[in-house]
């Protein structure tokens, strides 16, 4: 029997009523927080001011807005309403990205924050469904066509306190099969789709997801980095959070993205989580800081903590096999090295901090190891927006470093064939998946949704196997694989991922097999490590190419992946891949058809014998500029 979210929140204000809910710092102030009774009477009371305001059963509400408690309280609301709300990434930038998504929804009304109404304003003319703005923050001057958040609960208060019974009826109305969200793609390889997620997917997965990990004790706090229409965010965070009791916070409020991504580390000071959500991106960013804070402290505090990692990494294997067999005579040495070293990275970074969850299929395992070596393990998991999105994760009872984890309880799982056939164990295919979670479908769009949906089982698209364990390992997109001449296919993302976590030279890389004799890659430098090195840019060349040249026979890297998916020619790109030019989306991820249309020349080029030269024209032309 299914949930409504409305449901999820009124069992855990019976038990956790007083207890903290969601803290926020407003800008300049302390952390404070709402309780869970305060978050569910300001959810009613904003879900009445919308239906004062004309919100009817189903109609869709946009939200796009920095993660803060308003945020929350406008989901909570919409859904109180009877209404459905479509979380919008504050990373889109472009018209077109914007006015698809809420067009496309028939959004009636927009939630927007301070930062983001200043984007909307402009393309007001072109949202020709939305006939109001609630602005979640104080501006100086609202439109005619908006409304303070405060004045919505204002309006809310009046229709309490005459006809409470009509509020009441629609909160009641409200069944687990409702549609709660849609929530838009990023659109990798297409257009955006907007997924459909019914109360009862939401509710299932958190479920799910707190089963997996033997609950979240309810003192339990994160501080939640990650945008909060992102899926992982949303479930693993606002949703499973809420089912157990314990606390969310959001980032300490800036004026801008970048003063609100400055306030991140103070944010973790203040709040100081038992649990962190990261994405690839961000554990790699997390790390870099981590290492630079200890060279700082000269060398010889570099080499105990090279020392210690070489130890742990010894110790730990891939996790499930910690300290087993001769492992266990470092124990001595792990210790000492954590007295030493690590428990102060841990005490400097977060001293409450058990683990991360990293979310997004291929964290390199490399990255794994040094987190689980410096006592902070990164459990890494998988998932898809169209799956609510939780299908596997490692957890602290169960983890195999390098694999996605084991997949979520009340899920079937298969690997399938191209024709959707079972495969054995340890046998690659798609990774297929059936459940409470999977969505309805995709928004005004049933075409997609019989291809992704078939027989109840989803496609996810996604390319993997499971070992004899259990442990699903998730290989990359089937339609971003690497495929050569000969037929045979491969996924990129692995050694794209080891060559810019391995290179301080290299920041992207974007591999480009397509049925050709060799791969190919597109770069782009990172120019401050390159010019200390070298100004020079035929020397530049040769150290790219060294870097590339260490995955082959006798280097350094040498056995991580086979040799014919390296690449054999690189283009060096000038400008960054960002998700200003488009090439990046709003989960960070490289949307690779765009980078493929744009540098379809240089790609072409890379299989010329000019161009297949490490100090080709185009790339000394290139670093000639970037080393100046």
């Amino acid at each position: 029997m299914g949930k409504t979210i409305i449901t999820l929140l009124k069992e855990s204000v019976a038990k956790y009523g007083e207890l903290p809910y969601l803290y926020e710092s407003r800008l300049g102030a302390e952390y404070t927080a709402l309780t869970y009774g305060e978050v569910q009477e300001l959810a009613i009371r904003f879900g009445a001011g919308l239906m004062a305001l004309g919100l009817k059963v189903g109609e869709r509400v946009s939200l796009i807005s920095e993660g803060k408690n308003n945020w929350v309280l406008g989901e909570l609301g919409v859904l109180h309403a009877g209404a459905v709300c479509v979380p919008l990434s504050v990373k889109l930038e472009t018209e077109q990205d914007i006015t698809f998504r809420i067009n496309h929804s028939d959004s009636v009304m927009v939630l927007a924050s301070d930062q983001q109404i200043a984007k909307l304003r402009p393309m007001k003319e072109k949202l020709f469904t939305v006939k109001r703005y609630i602005l979640l923050d104080p501006v100086e001057l609202a439109g005619k066509d908006e409304i303070y958040f405060d004045a919505v609960l204002a309006l809310g208060d009046a229709l309490l306190a005459t006809d409470r019974k009509q509020v009441e009826e629609r909160m009641a109305a409200v069944e687990p099969d409702s549609l709660a969200n849609i929530s838009y793609t990023s659109g990798t390889t297409a257009n955006p789709k907007g997924i459909m997620l019914s109360h009862d997917n939401y509710v299932c997965n958190a479920e799910q997801a707190v089963d997996h990990l033997n609950g979240i004790p309810s003192y339990f706090r994160t501080l939640l980095i990650l945008p909060w229409d992102h899926s992982f965010g949303h479930t693993a965070g606002i949703y499973s959070f809420m089912k157990c009791g314990a606390a969310i916070a959001s980032v300490a409020a800036g004026k801008s993205a970048m003063e609100i991504l400055r306030n991140v580390p103070k944010s973790i000071k203040a709040i100081n989580p038992h649990l962190l959500m990261s994405v690839p991106a961000l554990a790699a960013n997390f790390r870099k800081n981590i290492e630079s804070g200890i060279e700082k402290q000269g060398k010889t505090a570099w080499r105990l903590f090279r020392q210690g990692l070489k130890v742990a990494y010894a110790y730990n294997g891939e996790g499930h096999n910690r300290g087993k067999g001769k492992r266990a005579l470092l124990k001595p040495l792990v210790t000492f090295y954590d007295k030493l070293v690590f428990s102060k990275i841990r005490r400097n970074f977060a001293s409450n901090l058990q683990y991360f969850i990293g979310g997004g299929a291929l964290l390199d395992i490399e990255l794994q190891r040094f987190f689980y070596a410096i006592g902070i393990p990164m459990y890494q998991g998988y998932g898809l927006s169209e799956a609510s999105p939780i299908i596997s994760a490692n957890c602290a009872a169960a983890h195999k470093l390098g694999s996605s984890g084991k997949t979520m309880p009340r899920m079937d799982i298969r690997i399938g064939d191209e024709a959707m056939n079972p495969l054995p164990v340890g046998e690659k295919g798609e990774i297929l998946i059936r459940g409470g979670n999977v969505m309805k479908g995709y928004w005004k769009n049933p075409e997609a949704t019989a291809e992704t949906i078939v027989d109840g089982w989803l496609r996810t698209g996604d390319m993997g196997y499971l070992d004899s364990d259990g442990y699903l390992y998730v290989l990359g997109r089937t339609k971003s694989l690497l495929i050569s001449n000969d037929g045979e296919k491969f996924s990129p993302e692995g050694i794209e991922e080891s060559i810019t976590a391995k290179s301080e030279y290299i920041d992207q890389c974007v591999l480009h097999n397509n049925q050709s004799p060799y791969t190919t890659a597109l770069l782009t430098v990172n120019r401050d490590a390159l010019k200390r090195r070298t100004t020079d840019p035929s020397e530049a060349t040769q150290i790219i190419a060294g870097e590339i040249s260490a995955y082959m026979k006798g280097g350094k890297h040498d056995g991580l992946f086979p040799y014919r998916w390296i690449p054999t020619a690189f283009a060096i790109i000038e400008d960054p891949f960002s998700e200003k030019n488009g090439m990046v989306n709003s989960t960070m991820k490289i949307v690779k058809h765009k980078v493929y249309e744009k540098y379809a020349d240089r790609i072409a080029e890379l299989h010329t014998a000019e161009g297949k030269k490490p100090d080709s024209a185009d790339n000394l032309e290139i670093l000639s500029r970037l080393l100046i």
